[in-house]
């Protein structure tokens, strides 16, 4: 018997994470919501960046220092993240290739290495922030300590060894099923902490206080813990899992146009997501000392103590936090790992299984994490500085994935006359590239700044 041993490593040129791509089936005719629910998935999992454990501390944090003010923030970069991931599927639908792919078609294999290496990093900074909020969410439903709490999320690794052989499909029903877990629990802890929804509401103009240090200051964490660049590449490569006519330009039209459709409503979920994190802290703590919500376990305690949440304070509210901080981690392992292969084989043609792909890259991400909570004896505050210190990696990769995803959507030589970007997308997409390039620039100054 002559059975040849598959490599844990080969090498990849093929379609993009083959094994799913052009797997699931649409329906034929014009039905809208048949092909609505065809293409719907996807976004599901793209909108998992937009409310990961990175981005709770920072919203809440937000309505419970300035109130509702920050509300447009959220809403434009709600917008803005709408706009980069349309682009980013249609690249991916109209090519064939995923961002990484087509980065790395453009460009020599010296600097695809190097782009691989920072985009490599801000997975591993997304990861970190993964096994941090997976770390305290066990400390504070099981009462783990942290050090047992990191060990086990390197376990993980099994789960997404067990949804890989459901089905892509499979995969996006638990996603959207733990996104309704984290919608139902905000919503719930939002309508016990009665807003004032007229003040809300008018948080959505955006005010020139904004521009304000302290306010601007927390205005840019906002934005910059909502658009992620591992995003980009994770879209451009899950829009091909549907399966059409890739010669028929009206088919990929139809295309487009569904996946477009789906990316808007799960990032519009998204976007409620934020807004309730935003209006529980300004609900419940806003006037309150604001130095006790600096960290989940703080945001924890808080919610059952009367002196800061006020009458509506309980354990449940509490609990329901950390099984919200929990399922959100869970999300992020999922799509963080799917993120990881497609750049991998992108930019360097290199492949191995997602179990093996997710355990390396867990392992490293697992290393600092333990150091941390090694030196710092557990203390959760040391953590929650490395997630921090972690979110500045994300800074640096995000006009590396963004500059190029509008370059070639905006070539009608790359994307074909009837598909590339009309004049004001090019617009639009310019300024939200250059503004963000600039506003992730300056986090990573300050971040520098802070070391001396």
């Amino acid at each position: 018997m002559n059975s040849k041993k598959e490599k844990l490593i080969h090498y990849a040129n093929g379609p993009s994470l083959e094994e799913i791509n052009s797997t699931v089936e649409i329906p034929k005719g014009n039905n809208f919501w048949k092909n609505l629910m065809a293409f719907s998935g996807p976004g599901a999992l793209v909108a998992v960046g937009y409310m990961d454990p990175g981005n709770w501390v920072t919203s809440i944090g937000g309505g419970a220092e300035y109130g509702y003010l920050l509300m447009s923030v959220i809403l434009i970069s709600s917008l803005i993240a709408m706009l980069l991931q349309y682009m980013a599927a249609k690249l991916g639908i109209v090519t064939q290739m995923d961002l990484a792919q087509a980065t790395r078609a453009h460009t020599g294999k010296v600097l695809g290495i190097v782009l691989w290496i920072t985009t490599e990093l801000a997975i591993m900074a997304t990861d970190i922030a993964e096994v941090i909020g997976g770390a305290i969410s066990l400390e504070l439903l099981f009462g783990l300590p942290l050090v047992i709490g990191v060990s086990l999320t390197v376990f993980d690794v099994l789960i997404l060894l067990l949804l890989t052989k459901l089905g892509f499909r499979k995969i996006e029903a638990i996603v959207v099923c733990l996104i309704l877990v984290i919608l139902a629990v905000f919503l719930y802890e939002v309508a016990i902490a009665q807003p004032n929804m007229a003040e809300a509401m008018a948080g959505f103009i955006p005010q020139p206080r904004i521009m304000h240090p302290g306010e601007l200051t927390m205005a840019l964490g906002i934005v910059g813990a909502t658009v992620m660049p591992h995003n980009l590449y994770l879209h451009s490569s899950i829009s091909q899992t549907r399966k059409f006519n890739h010669d028929n330009e009206d088919d990929i039209a139809k295309a487009v146009k569904y996946t477009t459709w789906d990316s808007n409503i799960q990032l519009g979920g998204a976007f409620i997501v934020n807004c309730l994190l935003l209006l529980l802290g300004a609900a419940m703590f806003f006037g309150k000392p604001t130095e006790q919500l600096g960290t989940f376990g703080n945001l924890y305690a808080a919610l059952q103590n009367p002196h800061m949440a006020g009458a509506v304070a309980s354990p449940i509210l509490s609990m329901l936090f950390a099984v919200a901080l929990l399922a959100s981690g869970q999300n992020s392992t999922i799509t963080g790992t799917l993120t990881g292969q497609i750049v991998m084989e992108g930019f360097i043609h290199m492949k191995m299984p997602l179990w093996a792909r997710r355990l390396v890259t867990r392992l490293i991400s697992v290393i600092p994490v333990l150091i941390c909570t090694i030196m710092y004896g557990g203390k959760e505050t040391a953590l929650d500085n490395l997630l921090v210190n972690s979110q500045v990696f994300l800074s640096v990769a995000l006009p590396i994935s963004m500059i190029p995803l509008t370059i070639f959507t905006s070539s009608k030589k790359i994307m074909g006359p009837r598909f590339a970007n009309k004049l004001w997308v090019n617009i639009l997409a310019w300024t939200c590239t250059v503004v963000l390039t600039i506003l992730n620039l300056q986090i990573v100054w300050s971040s520098i700044q802070g070391f001396f």
